[in-house]
Order: C-alpha cells, then structure tokens, then sequence
C-alpha cells in the first residue's frame, strides 16, 4: 500500500492558489504557506514560517513552487488501461463495439484489478485526487469485486460508481443483490472509496428495471448516480428532464450527466433548478466526434472529465486547456463571421481552473474538495515553479492551465498522505504492479489486434444511419494521404 505520512505536514514558502468560501473565484497568496494536519488543511498563511505549530510537523520547502487543490476528473473509465494506444484513431461505434462491449470476451477479474489499479495511479501521477469511475466492468461478480477493490488499494479518492446492465450471464437482480453485498463489506464511511450508481438504461429498460435502480439508490443514500447523456445524433438521450421524472434530481443524490451533447434550454433549466452537473469531457468528445454545442452555455453547472484514458491523454490539465481553447475558438469564429475583430477574450485562464477543480468537488457535492480553504481535504498538489517549461511565470493560475505538464508536479497528497513525493509515486513496490500490469496488457492487446473487426453497418442504437466523414489530405503525393496505418501488429 501507500505511504504514510506525519500528523502535520507545513508546504512551506510556494505561491498558494486558494478558493474564498462558496465563491467562483480564485486568490493567490504568495509566499505562503499551508499546514495540513491529519486529512484536513488546518492552516493557510501569507508567510513562509508561521509561528506556534504542532510540535511534530514536516516542514517541506515550496520555495518557487506552486501549491493547487488536486484535480477532480469527473468522468472516466479506469479499469481500460490495458488496450492503450490500439484506438488512437477510432469512432466511438468501433470503440463500442470493440473496446466496451467486446472487451467482456477478453477481460479476466485479474486484467480489471491491474488496470484499475494502474489507471489510477498514472492518474494520481498527473495529479488528479479524485475520481468519478463509470465501472462498466460489471460482467460478473469477480470483474465488480476486481474494479472495486483496485479502487481501494489505489490510495486516490474514488467514487466508483457500478454499471447496471443486464446481461444473460449476469441479471440485473444478481447484480443489485451483489452490489448490495459489496455496499456491506466496503471500509469505513470516512474511506477514500466511494460506491455509487451508473446506469444508462433510462430511455429503453424496462419500467420495472428503472424502478428498482431508483429504489435502490433511494434506500442505500447513494451518494452519487451518474448516466451518459449524448441526445441528438447520438441517442443516449439520458437528459435531467427524464431523471427529473423519475425522481431522482431533488434528492440528496448527486447526479453527474457525461458528456450531455444534447442539452438544450429546457434540459439546462431543470439542471439548474435541481442544482446537478455535466461532466465535459472535452479530448473524448472532440476524438469520437461527439461534439459538445452547447457546452459553453451551461458551464456554471459543468465539471470537467477525462473518460477513455486508453485512447488519449489521462490528466485534467490537457482537458482544461483544451476545453479553454475550444470554447475560445468557438465563440471567436461567432465573432467573425459577423466580420467584427474580437476585443476581449471570452474564456479565461481562472474559469477553466475552477472547472477542474472546485466544480469537481460541487459535481459530486462535496464543497470540500478541489479547493484549498481550512477544513477543507488535504488533497493538494505542488508543482515546480522553476523546470524548464514553466520558469519565468508570474500568474500560476495560467502556469498550470497553459504550460505545466505531468512532469512538474512533485508532490501529489491525497487527504493529507503523500502519494506522489519528489516526482515519484510512494505506492509500495510499484515496480511490481508495472510487471503485473505489462503481462495483463500484452495479452489483452494481442487478443484485441487478433479479434476480427466489428461490422458497422445500418443505424447507430435504431437512430441515425452510418456515414463517412471526409479524410483530410497532408501529402502532395497522388497515391496517398498521408494518413498511414496504427503499428499495433507484431509486439
């Protein structure tokens, strides 16, 4: 497991990017200070060395570094770890067809375990504190328990959140009669590990199926229910009006909508009015082709994710300052396509930070997370202020959001423990859980490259028939594109 650390841990002398209390806005202290004592920030200071600290506290040295909340990824897919780079250049119904719901012939409980647990330690490297996993692993009682237990040995703070869907080998009521079991044997209530509800069955179960997903979120208290909300095209149209219905969005539930492509005036209304969040997920929806319209509009009740971790980038920085950009270009093309210059720039710096940190939190209402205040968790990150692709910043707010990498973070702590410290992961024999891991991927990934390719054809669920999108062309080569083939084959 993880390595402890001391009572009182003091982040000494570093630039601290603080939250004010039940505020959308950001502070900076300079040459500050924070003090964590046990799980909890217990002190913030406007100077290196305060006075009348516990007697046992770590003092670290933060001088020329920057002190931020960790990041919260509000919607992803942990246990897929193994099947990386194989769908660099996918669509999201190959991806389906192949990688989600064709991965169930490939996975063993031990291929779900290892790739959970390494998935969220290379999130913990990249600095994200909290994860909200959509465990679509639920083919048997070995894969749930396998994806739940990696989630508690991970040493992050996970809501893992068990997929309901039916299956011939594996019912819905084995599975709620399971999840029930789980929910029983789960470490204390103060844990990192959360259990939650998926499920997407909104728009086509059975009533009687819905009803019980309901009940049983109602009688355990689950903390947080989250659901894909695509609409439009897509289908999936999982929206808060038909949740609302249900019951399910005035309640002490937290309900998180991924991706909510479709979400209109309407759908906006009642999230607002219920006070729940969509989680953007910006790098997934521009690769898949998702799209997200209306996104921008909604962004006072959006949280950011990173979903399909096996197929592109697994921190919350590169989502950040890719939702920043896009929604910048977006709003900019409106601009001049009226033939008007742009004056000011629509979407700052401090707005994409608090989308990957204290929206996170309130997504999954916990005002305690993803910000640095007193009380809060001492989920924090340290980034070095002086590595070569952040020195000379001024602002670090617009160091971490537009030049930081993974790399220049060096302490990661996960309610007040250290689980990344000088650049490396404290986890107890990593290098044990990479060998572990690189067997599981090896065999999984041969099998996937070896599996025959999915047949698309017809409709997408029922809905919108299939069709081609234009190829770009980046050669002067008559005879090709320049668009090549995946080097998969052969490992």
């Amino acid at each position: 497991m993880c390595a402890t650390s001391l009572s009182s841990v003091l982040l000494s002398g570093g630039t601290v990017i603080v939250c004010p209390e039940d505020a959308d806005a950001l502070d900076v202290i300079r040459d500050g200070a924070v003090l964590v004592t046990g799980d909890r920030i217990a002190g913030i200071y406007d100077t290196a060395h305060p006075s009348n600290l516990p007697a046992d506290t770590e003092v670290i040295d933060c001088t020329n570094k920057i002190i931020t909340p960790g990041f919260i990824d509000t919607h992803r897919h942990g246990w897929q770890t193994g099947l990386k780079t194989l769908a660099s250049n996918t669509t999201l119904p190959d991806y389906m067809n192949r990688y989600a719901y064709g991965a169930a012939a490939l996975y063993t409980a031990e291929d779900v375990y290892i790739g959970q647990l390494a998935g969220l330690l290379e999130a913990l490297n990249a600095g994200v504190t909290t994860t909200l996993d959509h465990a679509h692993h639920i083919w048997s009682e070995e894969t749930a328990k396998a994806g739940l237990q990696a989630s508690i040995d991970s040493g992050a703070r996970v809501y893992w959140n068990h997929a309901f869907t039916g299956l011939p080998n594996f019912p819905f009521s084995e599975q709620v009669a399971h999840f029930k079991e789980m929910a029983k044997t789960l470490p204390r209530p103060d844990g990192l590990t959360t259990m939650g509800v998926a499920y997407d069955g909104w728009t086509y179960a059975p009533a009687e199926e819905i009803k019980e997903l309901v009940g049983l979120t109602k009688e355990l208290k689950i903390p947080v229910l989250t659901t894909h909300y695509c609409g439009g095209p897509w289908m999936a149209d999982n929206s808060p009006g038909l949740l609302h219905r249900h019951g399910v969005m005035e309640t002490d539930t937290a309900v998180v909508f991924s991706h909510a492509m479709g979400i209109d005036m309407a759908n906006s209304v009642v999230l607002r009015a219920t006070n729940q969040y969509i989680s953007i997920t910006p790098e997934s929806e521009m690769h898949y082709g998702i799209s997200h319209p209306n996104g921008h509009l909604i962004q006072d009740q959006a949280a950011l994710g990173v979903d399909t971790f096996l197929t592109f980038s697994t921190d919350m920085m590169t989502q950040a300052r890719m939702w920043l950009q896009r929604t910048r270009s977006r709003i900019f093309d409106q601009t001049l396509q009226k033939w008007l210059i742009p004056v000011n720039n629509p979407m700052s710096v401090n707005q994409a930070f608090l989308m990957a940190t204290r929206h996170g939190g309130l997504a999954l209402r916990r005002p305690d997370l993803g910000v640095i205040r007193v009380g809060a968790k001492a989920d924090l990150l340290v980034f070095d202020g002086r590595s070569p692709g952040m020195l000379g910043w001024v602002d670090p707010v617009a160091a971490v959001i537009l030049h930081a990498n993974v790399g220049d973070i060096e302490h990661v702590m996960v309610d007040g423990k250290f689980r990344k410290r000088d650049r490396k992961l404290t986890f107890e024999n990593y290098d044990a859980v990479i060998d572990r891991f690189l067997a599981s991927a090896a065999k999984l990934q041969k099998a996937a490259v070896e599996s025959p390719d999915p047949v698309i054809e017809g409709r997408f669920w029922g809905g919108c028939e299939y069709g081609h999108a234009d190829e770009v062309n980046i050669s002067r080569d008559p005879e090709t594109n320049g668009f090549g083939k995946q080097f998969i084959h052969g490992r």
